[in-house]
């Protein structure tokens, strides 16, 4: 008896001895998981005095419930990368004002210009269906090694292509190898891949003679030839690998419209001048027209993408009539309603869009994409620089009139994140 109750008090022991064990591991294995989920989160610092050397902490903010990835049971057969919603997001963006500063543009350097809060960059663009990976610069360098690119349009695009040089500027620093006389068009090279990104100011995209001064006042209206498209970007575009072209607010203004060398009409025109009044969805018809047509005839094996125009969150006036901006955070989806302008115009290119992709048929209309960000980035109309396109706008005073800036944007801000949707096309379609 005695030798049976030592054999079962040894084996108690023993089984104690694993579950102890097993418990140690487990405990072990569970501490390292959340030391890897929470201890990479390294906030990105801003400067809010106009100093670069000085910075902030981004505010604190909650991880979303809504992660990019879906569960692993859903499978999505498509994927619509322009309808979701903006998620807090506290990795923050790839770069910083400090770090960047050469290639923005001074009016959308917006913290260097002292606004004073960073909450609006702390937010990320969320497709509703699928997930969207945050923007890679190591591998979109990598698949555009020896290629080439164009932002073809107006100072959105400009805003654009800076956006994208300072995403990449992180792995690469580019190099300006090219600009035009009044430094409006320009590109640049990243050495290492042969990549070449370039910047083509053409806000009609057809050829138009126009007398503004660098402040945008007019002296005259526009001469717009409706059936002539700009040669600025038509003679490189068969060369090019991928192109953005986009247009539309500059068609806002007042302007003569000529079709075969001769006047037909205008919009905004004075009674005098004993011209119709077409209106300019009639000129943007047109013109767009003539621009698509040249993209699906063109013998280019590049990918071109469409653009739409992105619609300004000018509030309680215009550009010209003391409207502001001054919105700290995205809105929810039907809070804030396109104003009928914007939607002209993108009617516009929607129909003629859908139109030549129609003539073109699905197989030849492969390489051109259409990119549709009108809503995505409706819901932001806190990413603008509004009173902030100059530096220290307040400092003669906190009530001082400043022009306000609500249609282009921060940088880095919102619009860095129309360059995830792209590579996610560029790579799987």
């Amino acid at each position: 008896m005695k030798l049976k109750w030592e054999s079962v008090s040894t084996l108690h022991q023993n089984v104690f001895l694993i579950k102890l064990v097993s418990a140690i591991l487990i405990t072990g294995l569970t501490f390292r998981f959340f030391i890897f989920r929470f201890g990479q989160i390294s906030p990105v610092q801003v400067s809010v005095t106009g100093n670069p050397d000085s910075m902030i902490s981004p505010p604190s903010v909650i991880l979303s419930d809504n992660e990019d990835l879906l569960p692993v049971d859903i499978v999505v057969e498509k994927c619509d990368l322009f309808t979701g919603k903006w998620i807090k997001d506290p990795l923050g963006p790839l770069y910083t004002n400090g770090s960047c500063g050469i290639f923005v543009d001074a009016h959308q350097d917006c913290i260097t210009n002292g606004r004073p809060d960073s909450g609006f960059l702390y937010w990320k663009w969320k497709p509703n269906d699928c997930s969207l990976p945050r923007f890679d610069p190591h591998r979109f360098l990598q698949l555009m090694r020896n290629k080439s690119w164009a932002f073809i349009g107006d100072s959105i695009a400009r805003n654009h292509v800076e956006s994208l040089l300072c995403m990449l500027s992180t792995v690469e620093k580019p190099v300006e190898v090219y600009h035009d006389e009044n430094y409006r068009s320009k590109r640049w090279r990243f050495p290492s891949h042969n990549l070449t990104i370039s910047n083509i100011w053409s806000p009609f995209l057809v050829h138009a003679d126009i007398f503004e001064d660098s402040n945008g006042v007019s002296s005259g209206a526009v001469q717009l030839h409706l059936d002539r498209l700009d040669k600025t970007w038509t003679d490189l575009f068969p060369s090019l690998d991928y192109a953005i072209i986009s247009s539309g607010e500059w068609f806002l203004k007042t302007a003569v419209y000529h079709e075969n060398a001769n006047p037909v009409g205008c919009h905004g025109c004075l009674a005098s001048a004993n011209m119709t009044d077409l209106g300019f969805d009639y000129a943007y018809n047109t013109s767009l027209r003539h621009v698509l047509d040249f993209v699906a005839r063109s013998d280019t094996k590049g990918m071109s993408f469409f653009r739409t125009s992105i619609p300004d969150h000018f509030e309680n006036g215009e550009w010209d009539s003391g409207g502001n901006c001054k919105r700290t955070d995205p809105v929810s989806d039907g809070e804030m309603e396109m104003k009928n302008l914007n939607k002209i115009l993108r009617d516009v290119e929607i129909s003629q869009f859908e139109r030549v992709v129609m003539e073109m048929g699905q197989e030849e209309s492969g390489n051109l994409k259409l990119l549709d960000f009108a809503g995505m980035l409706l819901t932001r109309p806190d990413g603008h620089p509004g009173p902030y396109r100059e530096f220290r706008p307040f400092d003669k005073g906190k009530n001082a009139k400043v022009q306000n800036d609500c249609l282009h944007w921060c940088l880095p801000g919102p619009i860095d994140y129309l360059n995830d949707v792209i590579l996610e096309i560029v790579v799987n379609g």
